[in-house]
């Protein structure tokens, strides 16, 4: 038997069932149902006892009954109460106006039985596949001719009289059409011949015009290079300047020595060392009074670079690409202290206005007490006092540059200046540098690793670069001007190949030097072009990365013509081009 628990509102009003727990699998004790009145097609029941009760989903309720079917005679029966988890909404119905009790649309309002799960997915192809059929079909097409009869006349007036030609046969026609495709087939080609040759000067021109722009291209760098090496000679200013001058000075002392020894004898010859020798002592005079300029300025930018940076706002990329700035205090504080180096820095400002700067510097360092800006506080009383005695500006020039530098030490101290504290070579804390300072035997200074070169061959820390820079001066006069572009070169293109080369960004610059002077002479392996301007270092097998035993020396074209090749093996090597291949094919052995 089965009882629809909600959705039946005629059987909940004639059935009364006791309240049962919601608990899964309980075991209830025995109550009555009590039935007023139930119609079934086969007994006619008048009441039944539940023995047991089982709640077995929170969906339907299961329990036994005892049925009185006769006199005497009673049958077991399982009553099936369905209880849904959901209220369903209404959906149709009508109601009693007497009694008040609303009756649903049980078809609607009570949820159907599911079928068995087969464990496949069925559809319907009747519904699920449309079928599709293509037929052809000719429709008919009436024509008619109206001819002159009785009744009716047509006129002839617009009529054409056609005469029959000279008969022809198969062979005469197909003929004629293959003396029609030869004669297509003739314009053509000669329509597609001058075609071709006009697209050939076409690509022509296009490539001597390329060749030109490429020539023109590099002329005009060659002669860039050259314009900043001429300017470089003329106006020094870094140490890269400076070692051009004293390589141009070393070659120009190899060549009156040479002229000398050549040309002259005895006496004379030593008298004109003696004056040579004299006029190279000038000429390093005057190169050092350059230098002391030079670094009198790169100190003056250094300062203000460094002040730069502290007086520099945050930024960071947003997501649409945009910089964003963000102005802090300490930010603020760094482009204070950098606007009141500058003022107290210019020279040549009228009398007045360097009186206001010093003020405002004076009290810009009264707002913390200490022994440092007591002393910057007692030079600036006294250049006031010395100012308003008329005292000449050339008189003042060194107290002038001691309040500069004890304001420099005041903005360098991170207690004034918070946004300093991570721009600071020499930490505050010297415990951290005790395991990060190596010492030079040459100068005898204890200095950090980045002022010590490291070369590829070298187990230990020797001389400092200071100390290299001042041997190069004074014995070798070297200048690694033009090593150093092909070495920058080199290793741009060595990025480029995006396969994680190692050994091109640990040769330094000697050694650059040394295997292109040593190895391959300063000249191309093709050509024997000895202009390093024009001259670039490549891999011999683009397959490995760049190693000396990986490498040759062409210009920019034959570079490129090299890197084209894809097997090396199929190439006929002579002259130097074999160098590199036969060092190639050695390591790999010794490998």
């Amino acid at each position: 038997m089965h009882l629809n628990y909600q959705s039946s509102q005629h059987y909940r009003n004639h059935l009364t069932i006791l309240p049962f727990l919601d608990s899964p699998v309980t075991c209830l004790p025995p109550f009555f149902i009590h039935v007023f009145l139930l119609q079934s097609p086969k007994y006619s029941i008048i009441s039944y006892t539940c023995s047991s009760v089982f709640w077995m989903s929170s969906q339907y309720l299961y329990f036994g009954t005892s049925i009185l079917t006769g006199s005497n005679s009673f049958q077991e029966v399982v009553v099936k109460v369905e209880r849904p988890t959901y209220n369903k909404p209404f959906l149709g119905g009508f109601r009693n106006v007497s009694t008040g009790v609303e009756f649903h649309n049980a078809g609607s309002q009570t949820k159907p039985k599911k079928r068995p799960d087969k464990g496949i997915q069925l559809f319907s192809r009747g519904t699920q596949t449309a079928v599709e059929k293509n037929t052809r079909q000719q429709t008919r097409n009436t024509t008619s001719t109206q001819m002159t009869k009785t009744g009716l006349y047509v006129s002839n007036m617009t009529d054409k009289l056609i005469t029959p030609g000279k008969y022809f046969t198969a062979e005469e026609y197909h003929k004629r059409r293959v003396e029609a495709v030869i004669v297509i087939q003739k314009y053509f080609r000669r329509w597609h011949a001058a075609y071709l040759v006009q697209n050939m000067k076409e690509q022509r021109r296009l490539r001597l015009a390329r060749e030109a722009q490429e020539e023109l291209q590099k002329k005009w760098e060659k002669e860039e290079k050259l314009r900043r090496e001429y300017k470089k000679k003329l106006n020094p200013k870094t140490r890269e300047d400076f070692e051009l001058l004293y390589h141009d000075l070393e070659l120009w002392m190899q060549e009156e020595t040479e002229r000398i020894n050549r040309t002259l004898t005895g006496g004379k010859r030593k008298a004109a060392l003696c004056a040579l020798l004299e006029e190279e002592t000038e000429l390093i005079a005057c190169i050092g009074m350059h230098k002391l300029s030079a670094n009198l300025e790169n100190q003056q930018k250094a300062i203000l670079h460094f002040l730069g940076k502290c007086a520099q706002p945050r930024r960071w990329k947003a997501f649409d690409g945009k910089i964003t700035e963000m102005d802090t205090q300490n930010s603020l504080r760094g482009k204070e202290l950098l606007e009141i180096y500058r003022s107290i820095s210019t020279k040549d400002i009228p009398k007045d206005e360097r009186i206001s700067v010093l003020l405002t510097l004076k009290w810009t360092v009264k707002e913390h007490e200490c022994k440092l800006t007591e002393e910057i506080v007692a030079l600036i009383d006294r250049e006031i006092d010395l100012m308003s005695r008329e005292v000449k500006e050339c008189n003042l020039e060194g107290l002038r540059k001691r309040i500069c530098t004890l304001f420099l030490q005041y903005i360098k101290t991170p207690e004034f200046n918070p946004q300093v504290a991570g721009l600071i070579k020499v930490p505050q804390d010297p415990l951290t540098l005790y395991k990060n300072v190596y010492f030079c035997h040459s100068c005898e200074k204890y200095l950090p690793p980045s002022e010590f070169p490291i070369p590829a061959s070298s187990h230990t820390i020797g001389r400092c670069r200071s100390c290299y820079q001042l041997d190069n001066e004074a014995r070798k006069r070297e200048a690694y001007f033009k090593y150093r572009l092909i070495l920058e070169d080199l290793r741009k293109s060595e990025v480029d190949y995006q396969d994680d080369s190692k050994i091109v960004f640990l040769v330094q610059l000697p050694d650059m030097q040394y295997l292109i002077e040593n190895i391959w002479n300063c000249r191309s392996a093709l050509s024997a072009c000895s202009d390093l301007y024009e001259l670039v270092m490549v891999r011999w097998d683009k397959q490995h990365e760049w190693s000396p035993w990986n490498t040759i020396l062409l210009t920019k074209e034959e570079a490129d013509a090299h890197l084209k090749l894809c097997n090396l093996q199929k190439v006929n090597f002579n002259g130097l081009y074999f160098l590199p291949y036969l060092c190639y094919v050695l390591v790999e052995s010794c490998d």
